[in-house]
């Protein structure tokens, strides 16, 4: 006899199949492996010492502050663990329960029916600006299109451009200066139809720069105000365009003077819920969120949204992550703009892994080679 322990980012079901378990066995099981563990702030505590109890009839826990069956707090934080299987009957047995447990239920709902992305694009990052952080992103006119073309063949699924740089302190530009820098590379792309060869998105909140990138065979808009303005809403429904809805706690100029969040991660959902909503009144059909990395954000923050990022899935739309070379990496090991190449690939395979169907970077070829090499894990 052999016993193998197995890692527990294991496709449940592939294994069970292959043990030849019959086919509603497969589901039941594998419902039984997946592991939760929510971390539920500002609970009643009323609610909390129902939703223990519910718990552990079913055989999962929930970590409660000491003194909660005494109620001598009214509200308490505490933390959730259960199977998959587990989390399904909590989420029915809830609704019928007071202290906005119903609420809960519909939250535990959300998070049964998250899958993880099957598949995960590259987009590759160009700039028409003098000023962004990474020198070797910077191109013009003619070395833009030989980028382009460059970073097709390398197998970027995605290409961003943008004229304006969003770096920390970064300074203010008109929207006449963005769409004088943008328009040479926007109008040699559409003079080479390379919106044929793959999709472009321009990272812009500018109505005048996006507009004319829409009209040039541009499909995507990044926008690092997450739609803050209502005109690039109507251009986005206008042109079916797909809307990228980022995160940032205040301005390029103020984003980093000492960010705080009492929750990172509820913040930006509740933000990114909410921008889903507006995108949606305005009749934008895709939508694609993107916590912002960098923007607003301590290390701490910034490695937690990364971390959790499997959350942010109950929202529905793809996951975007932005981690290539940025000061992040050079907190936890000190290293130049040049020199952070492993702690980029480092940063989006796991952001891979936790949930991202899309990440942006600077240094395409060794990008796609990481994801190969990642995939093959999942053939295993």
């Amino acid at each position: 006899m052999q016993i193998d322990k197995l890692s527990n980012a294991i496709d449940a079901k592939k294994y069970l199949v292959k043990l030849g378990v019959d086919g509603g066995g497969v589901g039941i099981l594998a419902s039984k492996i997946k592991h939760h563990i929510l971390y539920i702030r500002d609970l009643h505590v009323g609610a909390a010492n129902i939703l223990k109890q519910d718990a552990l009839s079913i055989g999962a826990d929930l970590a409660v502050p000491r003194g909660t069956v005494l109620a001598t707090t009214r509200h308490v934080d505490c933390m959730l663990i259960a199977t998959q299987k587990q989390l399904q009957i909590l989420s029915r047995k809830e609704l019928a329960q007071p202290f906005g447990l119903k609420e809960l239920a519909k939250k535990f709902q959300e998070f049964t029916n998250i899958h993880m992305p099957e598949d995960v694009k590259v987009m590759g990052i160009i700039n028409a600006n003098e000023d962004s952080f990474y020198a070797n992103s910077r191109f013009k006119d003619a070395k833009a299109i030989e980028a382009i073309i460059q970073m097709i063949e390398e197998g970027a699924d995605i290409i961003d451009i943008g004229g304006v740089s969003s770096r920390p302190n970064a300074p203010t530009v008109s929207p006449k200066e963005e769409l004088q820098r943008v328009k040479p590379i926007l109008d040699a792309i559409a003079k080479e139809k390379l919106y044929e060869r793959v999709k472009l998105s321009i990272d812009s909140y500018t109505p005048e720069v996006i507009s004319y990138a829409l009209e040039n065979g541009f499909k995507i808009v990044n926008d690092i105000t997450g739609l803050d303005n209502d005109e690039v809403c109507k251009q986005c429904a206008s042109y079916d365009a797909t809307a990228i809805i980022m995160h940032m706690q205040g301005t390029p100029q103020t984003m980093q003077v000492q960010p705080h969040y009492e929750s990172v991660l509820g913040e930006v959902s509740t933000f990114l819920e909410q921008r889903i909503f507006k995108a949606e009144s305005f009749g934008i059909k895709d939508i694609i969120i993107d916590q912002g990395i960098g923007f607003g954000k301590s290390l701490d923050d910034n490695l937690m949204l990364i971390k959790h990022l499997e959350g942010f899935l109950a929202l529905k739309r793809p996951l975007l992550v932005g981690a290539s070379r940025k000061s992040m990496i050079d907190a936890i090991s000190p290293s130049s703009v040049q020199e952070r190449l492993g702690g980029t690939i480092a940063l989006h395979l796991e952001a891979v892994r936790n949930g991202a169907s899309i990440i942006r970077v600077h240094d395409v070829k060794e990008h796609v080679q990481a994801l190969k090499v990642q995939r093959a894990f999942n053939l295993i």
